[in-house]
C-alpha cells in the first residue's frame, strides 16, 4: 500500500501511476502526486479532532493552493457526495461512521485517480461498515474512481470485483469474477433485502 500510495519507492521493478514512472521522481513530485492523484482513507480516520468536518475536507485543497471560496465550495460538494450536508461540527463530535464519511470526502475532494482504503471499516460496527462499503462502491461506479481496499475481513473482501490474497508478503491467490462483477450478500440486510454490489 505504501508503494501504491507513493510513500515508498520499490527496490526493483517499475511502477507507473497514470502513465507516470514513480521510481524516478523526487520528494516534492511524489508529494504533488499524492495530493492530486491519490486519496487515502485510514482505519483510524486521521481527522483533526478540534477542527470542523468542512475544514478537515478542505485540508488537501489548502496544500493545492485553492482559493478560499472555491475551497469551501469543493469541500461542501465532497461532503454532500458522502451523505453529509453539515460541515460545521468538530470531528470529535461525530459518530465513527460520520467520521469515516468525512475522511472519504477528504480523500475524494481533489478528484483523485485512485482511492487507497486501509482497513476502512476496521473501527466500525457491521451496519456502519455496510454503509461505508456501499459508499465506496458508488464512488467506483458513478465517478469511475479506482478503489483499492486492504482488509483482513472476508465479508468486506466480498464487495470487490478482484481479490488478491497475500500471506507473508507473497501473493497466494488472485481471484476475479467472470465479467468483473461480484454480487455481495451482506450479513446486514437493509430494507428490500441484500443488494448486489460491484467494486474495483
Amino acid at each position: 500500500m505504501n508503494i501504491l500510495g507513493c510513500l515508498d519507492i520499490p527496490n526493483q521493478g517499475s511502477y507507473y501511476l497514470d502513465g507516470i514512472s514513480i521510481e524516478s521522481l523526487g520528494r516534492d513530485d511524489l508529494a504533488h502526486i499524492r495530493n492530486q492523484k491519490i486519496g487515502f482513507v485510514f482505519q483510524g480516520f486521521n481527522l483533526l479532532s478540534r477542527t470542523s468536518a468542512l475544514e478537515n475536507v478542505e485540508l488537501p485543497l489548502i496544500y493545492s493552493a485553492v482559493a478560499s471560496r472555491e475551497r469551501r465550495r469543493k469541500a461542501m460538494e465532497a461532503l454532500q457526495a458522502v451523505g453529509l450536508s453539515d460541515g460545521g461540527p468538530s470531528s470529535n463530535q461525530l459518530s465513527g461512521g460520520q467520521q469515516q464519511r468525512v475522511a472519504i470526502a477528504r480523500a475524494l475532494v481533489n478528484q483523485p485517480a485512485i482511492i487507497l482504503a486501509d482497513e476502512p471499516t476496521g473501527n466500525l460496527d457491521t451496519k456502519t461498515s455496510l454503509e461505508i462499503m456501499q459508499l465506496l462502491t458508488r464512488l467506483n461506479e458513478d465517478q469511475k474512481m479506482t478503489v483499492v481496499i486492504v482488509t483482513h475481513e472476508p465479508d468486506i473482501a466480498t464487495f470487490t470485483r478482484r481479490t488478491i490474497f497475500f500471506r507473508d508478503g507473497q501473493v497466494v491467490e488472485d481471484r476475479a469474477l467472470p465479467g468483473g462483477e461480484n454480487h455481495h450478500e451482506s450479513p446486514v440486510e437493509p430494507e428490500g433485502g441484500p443488494p448486489g454490489f460491484t467494486h474495483q
